[in-house]
């Protein structure tokens, strides 16, 4: 398996961590659930600091690689990613916990911006 971190620096976009949830919400998290090899996509910010990403678990590198991959927030972001990089997943865990699954969860889909 291999995980992928990625983020852009918001501060010279003209989006923000409001705007690009907007876009999660309306477009973005219901294209990733049926990619080949993913294994989780969770898409990260910190409005503090203008900062929007995400993290990626996958089959392999090869799956990641192949994969056809919808429209995705840097085209709007209109900037090159400001960091990017491949790790080996050594260990997974999933905790002990009272949620039906990890789909759907996050502040762009359940918190109050999205109502």
């Amino acid at each position: 398996m291999k995980a992928m971190i990625a983020w852009w620096d918001l501060t010279d976009s003209a989006h923000s961590a409001l705007t690009l949830r907007t876009f999660l919400r309306e477009e973005a998290e219901q294209h990733w659930a049926d990619i080949p090899g993913l294994l989780l996509k969770v898409w990260v910010s910190d409005p503090e600091r203008n900062r929007w990403g995400a993290v990626m678990i996958w089959e392999s590198k090869e799956a990641a690689e192949a994969a056809e991959l919808p429209r995705s927030a840097g085209e709007l972001i209109g900037l090159p990613l400001d960091f990017r990089e491949w790790f080996d997943v050594e260990a997974t865990v999933e905790g002990n916990h009272a949620l039906p699954g990890l789909g759907g969860l996050g502040v762009a889909l359940t918190g109050p911006a999205a109502g």
